[in-house]
């Protein structure tokens, strides 16, 4: 299971992206609000008790200073892929991505790009996917897709010279 967390509601128009394809990859996942700033208990426990809840990684996206991926990291020995979140009170997603991305030795972050929850979704997956081989066949087939879909493009460019 993955866990997916956000630091507000507002987040939850990026955040569905990664429910989304761990959904259709067939990836069980919770998901829910954590704000490293306004419920710093939650967040402490839901990062301590993770591994123990069955979470195999964490989704984190947060928008501003961002700070609730580096702190979940700092709590768990679980992989923790940031998204950064371009939101109302931002300095246009740069302060986001900068948060997530400058994070101390010792404490690693893997950052994808702003608003990037989908890919977060998919790199969960492939995490997964190192042990589960139902998993892995289904990112296969789903690689396999965009493959396909992106010839498809190349061939209506080429149809239309």
């Amino acid at each position: 299971m993955i866990g997916i967390i956000m630091g507000s509601s507002s987040d939850l128009k990026v955040m569905q992206e990664a429910a989304d394809v761990l959904a259709e990859l067939g990836v069980s996942y919770e998901i829910d609000v954590v704000s490293a700033h306004r419920t710093p208990e939650k967040m402490v426990e839901y990062g301590k008790t993770a591994r123990q809840r069955g979470l195999k990684a964490i989704i984190a996206g947060a928008g501003g200073a961002a700070h609730l991926p580096g702190m979940v990291a700092s709590l768990t020995t679980l992989p923790v892929i940031g998204v950064p979140v371009k939101s109302s009170n931002s300095i246009d997603g740069w302060d986001s991505v900068l948060s997530i991305l400058q994070m101390p030795s010792g404490v690693p972050v893997a950052t994808v790009a702003l608003n990037g929850a989908k890919n977060a979704g998919i790199l969960a997956a492939q995490i997964v996917g190192t042990y589960d081989e139902a998993v892995a066949e289904k990112l296969h087939t789903y690689k396999e897709a965009l493959k396909a879909k992106v010839e498809e493009m190349s061939q209506e460019v080429k149809a239309n010279q």
